[in-house]
């Protein structure tokens, strides 16, 4: 089943459940993903695509979490992490930090990378096997402890 194919099905359960809070967060992926769809050819749209949207929305849910409690606004911060959480259903499987790191080493081994200098031959090959995965910062920060 395609994550298009999921979202639509949840979102019908949604309705049928009277569940607002899900069907708001549901609704904005299928509203990014008939965007996306709209700019190619097909009306389909693939499935990394979809990912890839998926992410983003829940890294906007969390970033605008943070932002509603600096400014002492706890019922919409409470409401972006609840729909993170919607979205999180929708994300690949998040790596251990024991995992990222084990993915990284075999990379830096690859690349034949030593030193801290070498961090940008690392970071395009991490970055496209764990996208999704693992969080871009974490996984830079991993880079540099490995190379120092």
């Amino acid at each position: 089943m395609s994550i298009s194919d999921k979202l639509n099905a949840d979102i019908k359960s949604s309705m049928l459940a009277k569940n607002k809070l899900r069907l708001a967060a549901l609704r904005a992926i299928k509203s990014a993903f008939l965007i996306e769809s709209s700019k190619g050819v097909s009306n389909e749209i693939s499935d990394d695509i979809a990912q890839n949207i998926v992410v983003k929305l829940h890294k906007q849910r969390i970033e605008a979490s943070k932002i509603y409690l600096e400014q002492n606004r706890e019922d919409l911060a409470n409401e972006e992490t609840d729909q993170a959480k919607v979205l999180e259903d929708y994300l690949p499987k998040r790596l251990s930090e024991s995992e990222v790191e084990a993915v990284l080493q075999s990379i830096i081994d690859k690349v034949g990378a030593t030193n801290p200098s070498d961090m940008g031959k690392v970071m395009g090959p991490a970055m496209g096997q764990l996208k999704g995965k693992a969080d871009g910062q974490f996984i830079s920060s991993m880079v540099k402890k490995l190379l120092n």
